[in-house]
């Protein structure tokens, strides 16, 4: 059974680059969300196998998407990548805290990103 990954980001080409790297290069299915309301909805309503988060949102900011994503029954158990470009020491350290299964800084390599997903979710391919 394909692999079923939720994309939260707001900006467009973002997503539709995972989306392709993600269905294209690795036979994943995808789902996207513009907005961290709509990412949280998707979230609990379907089936999810992990969750691309991007940390600059304008409604939420992926911090705020993140615990409430590990709060909910539904979700508390779906792996989270943070998908970002800001990448702070200080936010690293608050990565790490948080126990997110992994970091993909912006840009990405569309070809190896499945590869990278992957890695970090311990998923065989």
């Amino acid at each position: 059974m394909a692999r079923r990954v939720l994309i939260v980001d707001d900006e467009a080409d973002i997503r539709a680059i995972v989306q392709a790297a993600l269905e294209e290069l690795a036979g994943w299915q995808t789902l996207e969300a513009a907005s961290g309301a709509e990412g949280l909805r998707l979230a609990q309503e379907t089936a999810i196998d992990a969750i691309l988060l991007d940390i600059s949102i304008p409604d939420m900011d992926g911090f705020e998407i993140y615990e409430t994503l590990k709060t909910h029954p539904a979700t508390a158990d779906i792996p989270v990548i943070v998908l970002t470009s800001k990448v702070l020491a200080r936010d690293r350290a608050r990565f790490t805290a948080l126990q997110v299964a992994g970091l993909i800084t912006k840009p990405f390599n569309p070809i190896t990103l499945a590869q990278q997903i992957a890695a970090l979710l311990h998923w065989s391919p």
